[in-house]
């Protein structure tokens, strides 16, 4: 720890990254009855802390092996620290960038000096395709968090926190990746103040510190979600895991409402709008007090990053209300008789309608889906619920339900009549030019497919729903087909939301 302290007091960071300020939260801290800080690393000049480390790993390199240049691998934001300090020195930065990276990413690179290369189809694929470059070349490879250079630039966070906060810090929340971050604001702190808390946050769907955490050493997770993409690593990194294993206190999980919801509180406190995995360290924060206690001294959220295609806000604001239990999502079966829809109406008062699709059904019933505005929570939410069964409707909560939020509610159109054999799936694939083509190609004309939906939400992934017919006798053939074709996806032929609303009546 006293050798990482060295190290993060004689960083060089400052010829390119900035101290960034440490900014109150008042109506997050009026809401949790707490002291709330955001660092703003998102007011960075590329908008990310990676700047930080990249920059001290350069600067610290001997000039004889920077003078051909350096490699690295990333989607986004570390890719941009290293080819902004490689600009800075000079020196020619070969960034290798997924098939999938957004066009917006690729030409920020290259603006500042970066020889991009797209190549492979995540970011495992282009980090080998980077290190055999490197190793081709005789060039140095920047790795983007497990490096002890990498992790003393970002701890320069923490000394920064540590002299800006005016009184008693009680805890500092954290995003985790990789763990560079995480690994370097701990090693600071418990050195200066090792009664500060260091939370970290993970994403629930790539919680691959957690993981390491409880099997004791790093593990590779099968896959990671592809919201929060700045922390969707599969596995973190040897030095980082054993910083984080001395000096974490607490890992925190949240899911995507929960980020969404937290990239809201942002904007009403600062008016910014950070990335998914920005906003990581205020959905921690707010999920820890939110259960409970008032701690003494200040708490501080790592704002890490604002590198956002525009085009996810939409998703976002959608998923928002879900995150912070100010909406909620039902799916209620009404009898098919006159002044049915008006008792039903009845039923849930005077509350604010934030979303009605009705579909008629057959001659005995028809399915509703109801959004309904929440002012106390899931208590309310569960009043509702019972509210509505009292009087006699089915009644089903899909307020957690991903395939509803994601694709149901944009598709009531009522089960197909004569339909036999479907099977359904949420698929997840490389967004990119042709890249809907392509899943389809992959797909095949085997089978025929039967339902089919697809939403863009600015991000590197598309998302679609498809029904395929798949008759008994071809059910193995068709299980290997879908795990030859590389993408990630989920059974939903037995989601109640589509069983209500799009299934077969046969």
């Amino acid at each position: 720890m006293t050798d990482y302290l060295k190290q993060i007091l004689k960083a060089r960071v400052y010829d390119v990254a900035i101290e960034t300020p440490l900014d109150p939260a008042p109506r997050l801290s009026k809401r949790l009855d707490a002291q709330v800080f955001f660092k703003r690393e998102d007011l960075q000049p590329l908008f990310s802390f990676k700047l930080r480390g990249a920059c001290n790993k350069l600067a610290g390199m001997p000039h004889k092996d920077l003078q051909a240049g350096v490699v690295c691998a990333s989607a986004g934001n570390h890719a941009q620290g290293v080819a902004l300090a490689a600009r800075d020195l000079g020196i020619p930065a070969h960034i290798v960038m997924p098939l999938a990276t957004p066009r917006i990413k690729v030409e920020a690179v290259k603006s500042l000096g970066g020889q991009v290369t797209q190549q492979g189809e995540n970011y495992d694929a282009a980090c080998a395709a980077a290190l055999s470059f490197a190793e081709e070349r005789g060039l140095a490879f920047i790795h983007p968090f497990d490096d002890p250079a990498v992790i003393a630039g970002q701890g320069t966070i923490g000394l920064e926190i540590f002299r800006q906060v005016n009184g008693p810090l009680h805890s500092i929340f954290v995003p985790i990746g990789g763990g560079g971050l995480i690994a370097g604001i701990a090693a600071c702190i418990k050195a200066l103040a090792p009664e500060v808390a260091i939370i970290g946050v993970e994403a629930e769907d790539s919680a691959s510190m957690s993981a390491a955490l409880a099997a004791g050493h790093p593990v590779a997770l099968d896959d990671v979600g592809i919201f929060a993409d700045g922390v969707a690593v599969r596995r973190v990194g040897d030095e980082t895991f054993r910083l984080c294993r001395e000096y974490v206190d607490e890992i925190v999980l949240v899911d995507t409402d929960e980020i969404c919801a937290a990239i809201k509180d942002i904007f009403e406190d600062s008016r910014a709008i950070v990335e998914p995995a920005g906003a990581l360290a205020v959905a921690g924060l707010k999920k820890k007090l939110g259960a409970g206690g008032h701690p003494e001294g200040a708490v501080v959220a790592i704002n890490c990053g604002a590198n956002l295609n525009f085009d996810r806000l939409r998703h976002i604001a959608e998923r928002a209300a879900l995150g912070e239990q100010r909406e909620a999502l039902f799916a209620v079966e009404i009898p098919e008789q006159k002044g049915s829809f008006k008792r039903f109406c009845a039923a849930l008062g005077e509350r604010n309608i934030t979303e009605f699709n009705y579909r008629y059904h057959d001659v005995s019933s028809a399915s509703l889906f109801v959004g309904i505005e929440l002012q106390e929570g899931d208590a309310e939410r569960e009043a509702i619920l019972q509210a509505v069964d009292a009087a006699g409707y089915r009644v089903l909560d899909i307020t957690a339900n991903e395939l509803a939020k994601l694709h149901v509610r944009y598709m009531i159109g009522g089960p197909a009549s004569g339909l036999s054999d479907e099977r359904l799936y949420r698929f997840e694939f490389p967004e990119r030019r042709g890249a809907l083509l392509k899943f389809l190609e992959a797909v095949g004309e085997r089978w025929n497919i039967s339902l089919f939906h697809y939403r863009n939400h600015g991000s590197d992934y598309g998302r679609v729903l498809a029904g395929v017919q798949v008759p008994q006798a071809d059910n193995e053939i068709f299980d290997e087909h879908l795990a030859q074709l590389g993408y990630r996806h989920y059974d939903e032929s037995a989601n109640p939301a589509y069983r209500m609303f799009l299934g077969s009546n046969t």
